[in-house]
């Protein structure tokens, strides 16, 4: 992955065959990202999983063949003194349709380009709703160590 930063922004840039949810929070971890926005990426996955939220558990959907990302947007925040991700995608296929979802998993194609924002001075939180049983984005968790 490539990077450059100006001010608070970031442009990512994602090569071939990287693991998009791995070298995104391995990038956040190492700037110490705290609070961010993923406010677009293009590019291509060679294959992802993409889950549905049913109400109680996220149904998986296996995309094992070269996809189109046409939108690509989520939130990074800190969970367990680590980034917490939570990105959704909306791909095309190669007869056009749409499928899109929560990202579980993707395996970047060619590339992936990827603007992120930053909150610098902020933490955003992802604390386990028990009522819900998904971790819910808390933009005010309190101070940090």
């Amino acid at each position: 992955m490539h990077a450059v930063h100006d001010g608070s922004r970031w442009m990512l840039r994602f090569e071939d065959g990287e693991d998009l949810l791995e070298t995104l929070g391995g990038f956040a971890d190492r700037e110490g990202i705290r609070a961010g926005t993923v406010v677009f990426g293009i590019g291509m996955f060679r294959r992802a999983t993409l889950g549905y939220w049913d109400g109680s558990q996220y149904r998986a959907h296996e995309i094992a063949e070269p996809h189109e990302v046409v939108g690509l947007h989520g939130t990074i925040a800190r969970a367990d003194d680590r980034p917490s991700l939570h990105l959704h995608a909306a791909l095309a296929g190669p007869d056009h349709r749409l499928v899109g979802g929560h990202v579980m998993r993707a395996t970047v194609g060619v590339l992936q380009e990827v603007l992120v924002e930053t909150f610098p001075g902020r933490t955003f939180g992802r604390p386990l709703s028990e009522s819900f049983g998904l971790r819910l984005l808390d933009l005010e968790p309190g101070p940090h160590p």
